[in-house]
């Protein structure tokens, strides 16, 4: 890998901006470079939320998503705003809970349950970033799982370690399925 520029988007309170975070300190962990940033709307829950992510075996001498090689979508707004300069070969992973419409042009597209399966096997949404993290994981291989989840476990609250390593395992397997 040389250089993986992804955008996670969706809506304020999905956790998304941790989801970006968690990544970035799982490639450092992994002694690969990595940045971070992140935009939302001046809604705290509801509005559009954006993190970016560039991981990179080589210094990363621009901090922004030029190409994106990979884009969450967890929100049919989000795919809509967002995916606009999307390459055609790119991956696109979209949370089928409330994606529906997908265009034509995406050829390598993951459709995946990631809210439903939040709520129906952890049984809170609020898992469905870490399960996008576990997706993420499996499918880019930019970094490692030991690092992915040793970030996770970091940056969660004290006493929900276990749902979120679950939750994060619970991505990868709807990917490995």
């Amino acid at each position: 890998m040389k250089r993986l520029e992804m955008r996670l988007s969706g809506s304020g309170g999905q956790g998304l901006i941790l989801a970006g975070i968690i990544l970035a300190e799982a490639a450092i962990l992994d002694k690969k470079n990595a940045v971070q940033s992140q935009s939302y709307g001046p809604e705290a829950r509801g509005g559009s939320s954006k993190s970016e992510v560039l991981i990179s075996d080589e210094a990363i001498h621009y901090p922004k998503v030029v190409k994106p090689d990979l884009l969450l979508a967890m929100t049919q707004e989000a795919l809509d705003k967002y995916a606009h300069d999307l390459p055609d070969e790119a991956m696109l992973v979209i949370d089928t809970t409330f994606v529906k419409d997908i265009p034509n042009k995406f050829t390598n597209v993951y459709q995946l349950p990631i809210t439903e399966k939040a709520k129906e096997v952890l049984g809170r949404a609020l898992f469905a970033n870490i399960i996008a993290i576990g997706a993420i994981v499996a499918l880019t291989k930019a970094v490692s799982k030991e690092s992915a989840v040793k970030a996770v476990l970091a940056r969660v609250p004290k006493g929900t370690e276990a749902k979120n390593e679950q939750a994060f395992e619970l991505g990868m397997s709807l990917v490995n399925a």
